[in-house]
């Protein structure tokens, strides 16, 4: 009960400050319950007057809530399910910068980690040169060695600061499920879980080195990409020690041209790497904005920052190789069954008619020069036609899809009259006719045939087990499911204890509510 009350006080300033700012006019009222569209309107009602849309707004707004707010809404953008495509698209410019924490503090926290002084660890160690919500970087050169490093230090006291404002989220989605029907079908809670796992995993530094160290192996043989090396003698769960990149970000186009780099060459292998990591390896760099892209004196492609990574299975990567090549192909039957095929759209729909649906999207792209065809656009339209055929979200490929935009803008700004559909096509029929040509289908028998080997072994046990759950349900059949009477009474108490809770912060709500409009009427 008191923890409902504590969330409801915080969530009320999170409300305050949304409709403070203006961040409410974002929301679409059309589909929400009545209730709900006048909640809307009277906390418009102290909406604060000045310039800026609606985007700027809902960044003002965020940014002012702190970090957990700014990474919940970076989230939300790559779910435009869950909150619409055009607040995804507005999301999508939402900055993750932080002022700099003290200097002393980092130096304590390093050496905490390490249980050694600074100066028997680096030589030299910066001020911060960049800051976010999560960790700030400092420039380091080690003792052993004497290499240049970069050094990310975990902000302090973060994780206790996202735990609560997770908890306070978590209150809000269960009381929406709880008592906004209509709501069940966009799984708040679900979204909040999935925010908290990720987060969960950026604030230990030692699992964004493991993605570092993981791309590294997959690019070993890649000759125009890398990732820097990391320094696992100086890593741990707080600080993470990488290889300082010696290079020039992608961002500095007139330095890139200075230093002799072909830009149109360097556009092509954005886009050639990032297809490649997503369907040779299922394994991609998912924050691929361009201050985090560099080239080095090698003319080589080097990306840092691996705290948000994605995967797709083997069974998306086919998704995906097979829909672009159907679309430079053509052959919209073909990428309509691909979708079937997968499990994606439900059979009740019509082939054909997914197919015209898709031809819709393709054919226009044909008539237009390559220049004009953007690759990441054709995938939100395609998401947006599967929709309509009941198609669920894949967060797995919302969030390739939305990388792809980033990677494709990135690239347009080095090369504007980029053929992304040339530049795509090597790199995707390389891997369908390694894949799905005579050579991957023989390696697909043979993973098949490992399968059901192992499958055969573990017969009898599952026999075994499934001869005991038989039997434990038809006794349950005829004698009926019992349960203890300390679980019967815990029960009554919890579902007392909920009813009180929501109670309480329905009048808390209720009552802080009521104490703004009277505050906005006195003044």
């Amino acid at each position: 009960m008191i923890g409902g009350l504590i969330h409801t006080a915080r969530l009320s300033r999170v409300g305050f400050v949304l409709a403070r700012e203006g961040a409410l006019g974002l929301v679409d009222t059309t589909e929400l319950p009545p209730s709900a569209r006048l909640a809307i309107r009277l906390a418009r009602l102290i909406e604060r007057p000045g310039p800026g849309g609606s985007a700027e707004r809902l960044a003002a707004a965020l940014t002012r809530l702190g970090p957990s707010y700014v990474k919940f809404g970076q989230f939300l953008a790559t779910r435009p399910d869950v909150v619409g495509a055009r607040t995804a698209r507005d999301l999508e410019s939402l900055q993750d910068r932080m002022p700099p924490f003290d200097q002393a503090v980092a130096v304590r926290i390093v050496e905490s980690a390490f249980g050694r002084t600074l100066d028997t660890l680096f030589a030299d160690f910066s001020s911060p040169i960049a800051a976010a919500s999560i960790a700030q970087v400092h420039r380091a050169r080690l003792v052993a060695g004497g290499d240049e490093v970069a050094v990310k230090i975990l902000r302090p006291g973060v994780r206790e600061r996202f735990a609560r404002d997770l908890a306070a989220m978590r209150f809000a989605a269960r009381l929406m499920q709880r008592l906004l029907p209509d709501m069940r079908r966009l799984r708040p809670v679900e979204v909040v879980e999935t925010l908290a796992r990720s987060v969960s995993m950026e604030m230990d530094l030692r699992l964004e080195a493991a993605a570092l160290s993981e791309m590294g192996e997959n690019t070993r043989d890649d000759p125009d990409f890398r990732v820097p090396n990391v320094e696992w003698d100086a890593t741990g769960r707080e600080v993470m020690t990488s290889e300082w990149v010696h290079g020039i970000p992608l961002s500095d186009i007139p330095a890139i041209e200075a230093a002799g780099h072909d830009r149109k060459a360097l556009a092509k292998t954005v886009i050639q790497s990032f297809l490649r990591h997503a369907l040779r390896d299922g394994f991609f760099h998912a924050d691929m904005h361009p201050g985090n892209l560099f080239v080095d004196a090698q003319g080589r492609l080097v990306a840092v920052d691996c705290g948000i990574m994605g995967r797709l299975g083997r069974a998306e990567r086919r998704f995906l190789a097979e829909i672009l090549l159907g679309f430079i192909t053509r052959d919209y039957r073909r990428t309509a069954q691909v979708h079937f095929d997968a499990g994606y759209v439900p059979d009740h729909h019509s082939v054909e008619d997914f197919a015209q649906a898709i031809r819709a999207i393709g054919e226009p792209i044909h008539n237009r020069r390559a220049d004009e065809i953007s690759m990441a656009k054709l995938l939100t339209l395609l998401f947006e036609i599967t929709a309509l055929f009941d198609m669920a979200t894949r967060t797995e490929l919302v969030m390739l899809q939305k990388t792809m935009v980033v990677v494709e803008g990135v690239a347009r700004k080095l090369d504007p009259q980029l053929d992304m559909w040339g530049s795509a096509e090597p790199v995707v029929r390389e891997w369908i006719e390694r894949n799905l040509g005579p050579l991957g289908l023989a390696a697909e028998a043979g993973r098949g045939a490992r399968d059901v080997g192992g499958l055969l072994a573990r017969l009898p046990a599952l026999l075994s087990r499934g001869e005991r759950v038989f039997a434990r349900l038809e006794k349950a059949s005829v004698e009926g499911f019992t349960l203890s009477p300390a679980t019967t009474e815990a029960i009554g108490k919890a579902e007392g204890r909920g009813n009180r809770g929501v109670m309480l912060a329905l009048w808390a709500i209720a009552l802080i509510q009521l104490t703004l409009v009277l505050l906005l009427l006195a003044a």
